[in-house]
């Protein structure tokens, strides 16, 4: 294993398994800090729009254009990057909203859960759900594990910013698995290790995926996935991550937090240039 893919799968291990601070923020505390929440949120989606078109998609169509001209460069990259973005839209839709990670919770959930469990004792729907919901996240980050594989295989530098603000957005993710896992078992241990281990699927998905297009991998591919993964990021921050930051806290925190993600990600550009 060259060091390039071994820098690129610690970087989406990191991203994966930053599930466990949302694990350990409803593990240890009672209230969730929303405000904290829909900064954080507002602020990987403003890194993940930036790099996607400032840096994924505008690669993409200059080597695309370079192979294939600039008419038919244009149209692949295009074409490619809607194809990301529906890739992104059908995974959505496949999971049911119950068990969808990306549903967002509040640790305050738990209690009103815990209560339902005591008065139904259902405990094989209790155990589906749980079942469900970890289904439900290998799913969901299958594509999000590919992204940050490719970008930090391809661009280390992007790979971290990208890493870095797939990190935050597994955090909210962490608590969404966490509770109904908490539902179905009624044990917080049990739900802590559940929720942190689901983020494995992230790297698991990033090499798998990684491995099924690698025989297949010219530079006409790679340019294809480049803008496939710009159209998955645009498609995660405009479908989930700020509906979730303006659903966590104020609206305009949320917008401050996009803002200061993109001048951060063009700082560090400019400055790594």
């Amino acid at each position: 294993m060259s060091d390039q893919i071994l820098y690129a799968l610690l970087l989406t291990t990191f991203a994966g398994l930053s599930t466990g601070i949302g694990s350990a923020i409803a593990l240890f505390t009672h209230h969730t800090n929303r405000k904290f929440l829909s900064f954080s949120l507002g602020l990987s989606a403003g890194v993940m729009i930036y790099v996607s078109f400032v840096e994924l998609l505008y690669e993409a169509r200059i080597d695309l254009s370079a192979l294939l001209g600039e008419k038919q460069g244009n149209l692949v990259t295009a074409a490619a990057f809607f194809g990301g973005m529906l890739l992104a839209g059908l995974i959505d839709k496949l999971v049911p909203e119950v068990e969808n990670p990306h549903e967002m919770r509040s640790v305050e959930s738990m209690d009103g859960v815990q209560s339902v469990s005591r008065e139904h004792h259902q405990r094989r729907r209790l155990a589906r759900m749980g079942l469900m919901t970890a289904l439900a996240v290998t799913i969901h980050n299958f594509p999000e594990g590919i992204a940050t594989f490719v970008a930090a295989t391809e661009a280390p530098s992007i790979g971290i910013a990208i890493a870095v603000a797939i990190a935050i957005h597994n955090i909210p993710e962490g608590i969404a698995v966490f509770v109904p896992i908490y539902f179905a078992t009624g044990n917080k241990r049990k739900a802590f290790w559940y929720s942190f281990l689901s983020g494995i699927s992230e790297p698991v998905g990033a090499v798998a995926g990684y491995l099924i297009l690698m025989p297949f991998m010219t530079p006409e591919v790679m340019g294809c996935v480049f803008a496939a993964v710009a159209g998955i990021m645009v498609y995660i921050s405009l479908d989930e991550l700020l509906p979730a930051a303006q659903e966590y806290g104020e609206h305009h925190l949320s917008i401050y937090g996009l803002v200061t993600g993109m001048v951060v990600m063009a700082a560090s550009l400019i400055l790594l240039m």
